[in-house]
């Protein structure tokens, strides 16, 4: 085996992934507080080929030297959008037919390998803060609650491993 170089890749320019259809999936990010988790939503969002992500509440905004240095780029290539409030975001979602999953632990959460996406209906997911999660009003407006299964001692993932788990899961159920 050898690993690939880059330019052996054949990764879309900028202008090709504006171009390219979307994955029917929208990130919205409740209060943030780590610049390095949301550069690391922005790079995975790229990689899945997300169609936006809403940065939402304190949650900074590109561009932004911290944000950077885990984008790497990804900021100039998927669609964002600043909102203060995100009831606000997940009221306008659901005015759209999106879909609304909150990514949270919660009673009568669906298990994320539980959750069977339709293919032909756009979801929305928010992740919440480090620390408090998604704001519970944000959880009662919501679709549902998907919840990663964890088996361990620790009661919850670092935001930006979340994003990774949940976007890869819904991108290959949605594309299968």
């Amino acid at each position: 085996m050898r690993k690939l170089k880059n330019t052996e890749l054949k990764r879309l320019t900028i202008e090709g992934f504006k171009a390219v259809e979307k994955t029917p999936l929208i990130v919205v990010l409740d209060n943030i507080r780590s610049l390095n988790n949301i550069g690391s939503v922005f790079r995975t969002s790229d990689a899945f080929l997300i169609e936006k992500i809403y940065l939402c509440g304190i949650t900074a905004t590109p561009p932004n030297n911290e944000i950077h240095k885990t984008a790497l780029g990804a900021t100039d290539s998927v669609d964002w959008e600043y909102a203060e409030n995100t009831i606000d975001v997940v009221e306008k979602l659901k005015s759209e037919n999106v879909t609304v999953l909150a990514i949270e632990q919660a009673e009568n959460s669906t298990k994320l390998n539980d959750f069977h996406p339709d293919k032909k209906q756009k979801y929305a997911v928010i992740f919440g803060n480090e620390v408090k999660g998604v704001q519970q009003k944000v959880v009662n407006s919501c679709d549902l609650c998907i919840e990663i299964p964890q088996l361990g001692t620790k009661h919850s993932l670092n935001i930006s491993v979340s994003a990774g788990i949940v976007l890869w899961d819904i991108f290959v159920k949605l594309k299968s």
